[in-house]
């Protein structure tokens, strides 16, 4: 296990040269179309869940009323299929304008009068991965238009191009962003483009240039996908974890909590796994839909405060034993070099019963004399107070976790 000292410092390095645009400041979060909508594109046999201006102005209208704003999911972001297949006689992006008719200005007017910020999906390559216009000879024109458009959140695939212009590419749109003047949330996917054709990732490219970036495979609707995600983190996380902090964050892909493919124990899982490792929060749900066990785990807060803590540290894989990993991350508050932590035990196992587990608080870096106050974020339970040689037994389901916060007493 890494010591935490060791932690910090990789975490101070990483902050050298950090992109300093002011935003995503902790991970950003809100509501990303791709995982639940595709690309539908069909509004006259299914104009509910066809990527329409009405599916974001519906969406914008329930991440208010149903409190999703107020507990910090602040974005609403189109993906993929919005454009039309040409852009105009003047070079210039357009939307499909049987789905989009009101144009895309009024769209972000209308997400920004809801207090929410608009978010947009582009490609670094000749077209996007599904077809439609790419960036690339229009990289300032559409950067341009974006700021026209009041776009707050830019997410950049990179579908149909070279890998090996991607360490030229990414930054110089990047660039292109901030030279509009307006405080735009930039979105990578080139670290996942370059691990996948075995090209060298510069880090420190990388966090100069982009708030966030996806590291590996996109995430599907089911379980094999979230574990393969957290297998990558955790087996690759001396890599990875320290490049995250405030303002750029590794992002493991969409929440899936709410669709078709998780259990009840698995959406638990997976939102707290996605909080211990820093992740943006980027619920791609039907809102009007979901039911209430599965809205009730995208609204804890206190896990989501677990995952917008200020100290902006990515939690790690400390313990692997068959099924069952321990997971932690320092957080708040904290005196003098100690910290309080945020832990999940972790059971990938599939099938009996329960794990009995247990933790010894520390082997898991915890030393603070005085002990810690633990509570139990999931069954909002505060379980009493323990000290460094003490030991802490809890129960496991299988595919489940539990998730714990250790505060320093």
């Amino acid at each position: 296990m890494r010591g935490i000292t060791a932690l910090g410092v990789l975490f101070l390095v990483a902050m050298v040269g950090a992109l300093e645009n002011g935003l995503a400041r902790t991970p950003p979060m809100g509501w990303l179309a791709w995982q639940r909508y595709r690309c539908n594109t069909d509004c006259v046999n299914d104009p509910d869940n066809c990527i329409s201006e009405q599916l974001f102005m519906k969406t914008a209208d329930l991440m208010v009323s149903e409190g999703y704003l107020a507990l910090g999911y602040d974005v609403v972001s189109m993906d993929d299929c919005w454009p039309a297949r040409e852009r105009d006689a003047d070079g210039k992006l357009q939307p499909d304008a049987e789905r989009f008719p009101s144009g895309l200005k009024k769209l972000g007017d209308y997400i920004h009068s809801k207090g929410l910020k608009f978010g947009i999906y582009e490609d670094y390559g000749t077209h996007t991965c599904a077809g439609y216009p790419g960036i690339l000879e229009h990289m300032e024109l559409d950067a341009q238009t974006f700021a026209e458009w009041g776009v707050d959140y830019v997410k950049l695939d990179g579908c149909y191009s070279d890998p090996h212009t991607m360490d030229q590419g990414y930054p110089e749109f990047g660039s292109y962003l901030n030279k509009t003047g307006r405080p735009i949330v930039y979105s990578c996917s080139w670290p996942d483009y370059l691990r996948a054709s075995g090209i060298k990732i510069n880090w420190t490219a990388i966090i100069e240039h982009c708030n966030l970036w996806r590291n590996y495979n996109d995430i599907s609707d089911s379980w094999g996908s979230v574990t393969s995600i957290v297998n990558y983190y955790g087996d690759n996380q001396d890599e990875i974890a320290p490049n995250a902090g405030p303002g750029h964050w590794n992002d493991p892909d969409m929440l899936l909590i709410g669709n078709f493919g998780l259990s009840y124990e698995q959406s638990r899982a997976q939102m707290a796994l996605w909080a211990v490792l820093a992740s943006p929060l980027l619920m791609s749900v039907d809102l009007q839909s979901i039911t209430p066990p599965y809205k009730e785990i995208l609204q804890n807060k206190d896990i989501i405060a677990v995952n917008q803590d200020p100290l902006g540290i990515q939690g790690r894989r400390v313990s692997k034993k068959g099924n069952i990993e321990i997971w932690t991350r320092p957080v708040t508050p904290t005196s003098g070099d100690e910290y309080s932590y945020a832990v999940v035990v972790f059971n990938q196992g599939n099938g009996g019963g329960p794990s009995n587990v247990t933790l010894s608080l520390k082997s898991l870096g915890m030393t603070h004399s005085a002990g810690y106050l633990v509570s139990d974020l999931y069954e909002h339970e505060d379980i009493g107070k323990f000290t460094p040689d003490q030991h802490f037994y809890v129960k496991v389901n299988p595919s489940g976790v539990k998730m714990l916060r250790f505060n320093l007493s």
